[in-house]
């Protein structure tokens, strides 16, 4: 099977704002609209400010991100991470084969049932000889009163022999 590698081609397109606006008026709180100059308040030049800082903060991340983009591509980065994740899924795919291989034939031996019908067997055992563990129990349970008092007796006839042979 011959396999056909994809490529995927990444292309940047340089977006550029320009400012329209003469750096005159950037710099002072008054602005010229129709001809006639403005003066806002200091709370919204403030907020003007912040706009424009927050707009050249953008300008800068997406200059620095495709700087970034264009050195990665460059590097071969990309390339050598879509070969290893290739790599990975052909060695994963081969293993699942050889694991579905194996089991394919481990059924066709009789392994699998085999092993299953042992598993029963020593289930099977293992309740019958609880079962006998239990009567044991039992039977020793009942017996106890009766040892009990056969060992009281004996121990009183050995007493009471060595009591007379004392004498």
């Amino acid at each position: 099977m011959v396999q056909q590698r994809k490529s995927i081609s990444l292309y940047i397109i340089p977006i550029h704002v320009y400012d329209t606006m003469p750096s005159s008026i950037h710099d002072n709180a008054t602005s010229r609209s129709s001809g006639k100059i403005t003066t806002t308040d200091p709370s919204t030049q403030k907020t003007i400010d912040t706009i424009k800082d927050i707009a050249s903060n953008i300008r800068e991340a997406s200059s620095r991100m495709r700087d970034v983009v264009r050195a990665v591509r460059q590097s071969g980065a990309i390339d050598e991470l879509a070969t290893a994740v290739h790599e990975a899924m052909i060695a994963a795919r081969d293993t699942t084969k050889e694991i579905s291989e194996t089991a394919k034939e481990l059924k066709e031996r009789g392994v699998i049932k085999d092993t299953a019908v042992s598993v029963d067997e020593t289930a099977v055992a293992a309740r019958e000889i609880s079962e006998t563990v239990k009567h044991t129990a039992q039977q020793i349970g009942e017996s106890v009163p009766v040892t009990s008092e056969t060992l009281k007796e004996a121990a009183t006839k050995v007493r009471s022999k060595r009591k007379s042979s004392h004498k």
